[in-house]
């Protein structure tokens, strides 16, 4: 077996999570191939590893690994999913800061629940992605065209709302005055959106929610449409450019530029257990049973 070890960024917990992942992995005698950048972020905080192997491209993930095990929060797995794409490569969330949705493996049950995944003993979340085509090309949304949270438009250098002007498999829908919008994910839905006043969606669900950001018109309400839509963007405003944001990852396009959103033909596929689900995650991040007066 071999495993391939993903994370972006050294905390607090970090240097005792990585020490039990690694002891554990090579207790069982399986293959451990570090992401370079944090292999060399973990050897300059003194974190003693061994000589491992280590990847740098989605291109070295397709060479017989059998999961990711992705060691931060859940923008560590927004980035791990840039990396792991088309291959089927299952992702282990282990949870290296607040609670996330999606990495839900808590320091303390990293022993017990890697031994669940030796014998199987697991379910697989297949996500769904939004991908982004730009009319005319833009070479910022070529190689990296999709996310598993949202993608998002937004004004830039303006405190001016935008108009963007929005079709559903080419009907026209609305045109929104707005600060922005948003098209997420059933997993985004507890991201951008659900601070924008979305709805939280089931993962698995086959929909997309299309949220306004501050529009100007208060009846301009989330949406939700199903997943095999193809959605069509135009954008108006007083600036020559707005910007894109697919997850984390930003850049600018000008106004004369349409966007067509779509589903992607793969899904992402996340390690859950039974005990760190969806259900119960939500219920502890935002407090569901809390007030004891019910």
């Amino acid at each position: 077996m071999k495993i391939a070890v993903f994370g972006q960024y050294y905390q607090n917990n970090t240097h005792s999570i990585v020490e039990k992942v690694v002891a554990f992995l090579e207790e069982k005698n399986i293959e451990i191939c570090f992401y370079s950048v944090f292999y060399h972020k973990l050897l300059e905080n003194n974190v003693e590893l061994s000589n491992y192997s280590t990847f740098n491209s989605h291109e070295c993930l397709k060479d017989n690994f059998d999961y990711l095990i992705s060691i931060g929060g859940d923008g560590t797995i927004l980035r791990a999913a840039t990396f792991v794409r088309d291959s089927n490569l299952p992702i282990i969330g282990i949870n290296a800061g607040r609670l996330g949705f999606l990495a839900t493996v808590q320091e303390e049950n990293i022993e017990n629940l890697l031994n669940r995944v030796l014998i199987n003993d697991f379910s697989i979340s297949k996500r769904t992605l939004v991908s982004l085509n730009a009319h005319p090309g833009n070479i910022d949304l070529e190689d990296i065209n999709f996310a598993l949270n949202e993608i998002t438009v937004s004004r830039k250098d303006t405190t001016s709302m935008i108009t963007i002007e929005t079709y559903i498999n080419n009907e026209y829908l609305n045109s929104y005055w707005a600060d922005g919008l948003i098209i997420s994910t059933p997993t985004g839905s507890t991201g951008y959106s659900l601070s924008c006043g979305g709805p939280v969606i089931m993962p698995t669900s086959n929909c997309f929610v299309i949220t306004p950001i501050a529009p100007h018109n208060l009846t301009a309400r989330p949406l939700i449409i199903p997943d095999d839509s193809e959605l069509t963007l135009k954008i108006k405003g007083r600036e020559d450019q707005y910007l894109v944001s697919l997850d984390s990852r930003m850049t600018s396009v000008s106004n004369e530029t349409a966007l067509s959103v779509k589903k992607t033909d793969f899904f992402i596929l996340i390690v859950e257990f039974p005990e760190e689900g969806f259900l119960r995650t939500i219920r502890k991040k935002l407090l569901w049973g809390e007030d004891k007066r019910n």
